[in-house]
């Protein structure tokens, strides 16, 4: 970990396995608690309730290289059904 000058971090080594899920037609972004792949179909956050979605692909990333923000993505809930 590389700390800049004025105290922050520049550089975190923390891996995270982001899923690209499709619901109500539209791809949004999660992180992946748990191992995902194409096609399995999971229960995610959307707005107060949980919905149904269909996984499209998975990456493993950084904080750096994250497809959305680490600290503002949500979680996937669970398995709906595993494809």
């Amino acid at each position: 970990m590389i700390h800049s000058m004025s105290g922050g971090i520049l550089s975190d080594d923390t891996v995270y396995t982001f899923a690209k899920i499709e619901i109500e037609g539209a791809p949004r972004w999660y992180l992946a608690p748990f191992p995902v792949s194409a096609g399995d179909r999971v229960l995610a956050p959307l707005g107060r309730e949980i919905a149904e979605g269909t996984v499209l692909r998975t990456e493993v990333c950084t904080r750096q290289t994250a497809p959305v923000p680490v600290n503002r993505a949500q979680e996937l809930a669970g398995f709906a059904q595993k494809g």
